[in-house]
């Protein structure tokens, strides 16, 4: 699938940025963005970071998948586009481990570049939707933590999610979520070039509890930030039940008003016809607002 690069127009429409800030030295893929708001209000500003998705192997922090999410902009946020390490590069969890490095380094520098450190969004499409459920939900966890990568001394806590179809109730889950409703997938998840088994390093069905270990619904605890979570009907890259098994999880474990979850009927994965319309962002963006402008 080819990358995208965000288009002038939406570049353009931010006035001040900052690209290729290093958060960390194990990478040159550890950099990061900063798109501020469009009008200044003189205090630290509330924070989305994206993630961007491309199976964990493919995509980039300016590729066009950030285009709605920089609407943020004219909403008071800046938005952080975090660029992480992939599957070519390095296997689960190094993305996790690039995303905390990521958090820990802007709430270390938040005065410097005028942030708020207590009011971090996280937000992602397809694998960049896993990234920041499992950042969210694993923070804190010891298991997930690499402090070598720096500000050992800065928490990688975050006040909201929002995951647009990530793959986050099991990939040994996807395949047979296809079959069982008799929609054809676009790709094989358990075949052993698929961007799962490149991602964990080996075939799925090979190490079903590095799996199991990988499935961010198994995380869900009575503490995590709330969440929103987006998905299609008619997705054939990541079927709509990994949402519907995040939220169910989520709804049992930490309580109903923990989750949004909002199901558009007849949409795909992704692309420009239903993830660069208006609305989609909105959704997002009034949940936001109602949790980090309260």
């Amino acid at each position: 699938m080819k990358d995208h690069r965000i288009s002038r127009e939406a570049e353009e429409h931010v006035k001040k940025k900052i690209f290729d800030i290093p958060y960390a030295k194990q990478s040159p893929s550890q950099i990061l963005d900063i798109w501020y708001p469009n009008e200044e209000s003189g205090e630290p500003c509330p924070v989305i970071v994206h993630f961007h998705g491309g199976g964990f192997g493919r995509g980039g922090h300016r590729e066009d998948s950030i285009e709605p999410i920089l609407r943020g902009t004219d909403r008071g946020y800046a938005v952080v586009s975090a660029e992480y390490r992939k599957s070519g590069e390095a296997r689960f969890p190094a993305m996790v481990y690039d995303a905390k490095a990521a958090i820990r380094f802007l709430k270390a520098h938040a005065e410097e570049y005028g942030l708020d450190a207590g009011r971090i969004a996280l937000w992602g499409p397809s694998a960049g939707g896993w990234i920041a459920a499992m950042t969210a939900l694993t923070a804190g966890n010891p298991a997930f933590e690499d402090l070598s990568m720096g500000n050992a001394g800065y928490d990688s806590r975050t006040a909201a999610v929002v995951d647009w179809c990530g793959p986050c109730g099991g990939f040994l889950d996807m395949d047979r979520a296809y079959r069982e409703k008799g929609m054809k997938g676009e790709q094989a998840h358990e075949a052993p070039d698929s961007p799962e088994s490149v991602f964990m390093g080996a075939p799925l069905g090979h190490i079903p509890e590095l799996v199991r270990l990988a499935s961010p619904y198994i995380y869900v605890h009575p503490d995590m930030p709330p969440f929103m979570i987006v998905h299609g009907t008619a997705d054939r890259i990541v079927p709509v039940e990994q949402s519907i098994r995040l939220a169910e999880a989520i709804r049992e474990t930490a309580g109903e008003d923990q989750v949004e979850l909002h199901i558009e009927e007849d949409v795909p994965h992704h692309g420009r016809i239903w993830w660069h319309e208006a609305y989609a962002a909105d959704i997002s963006f009034d949940f936001l607002d109602r949790i980090l402008k309260k």
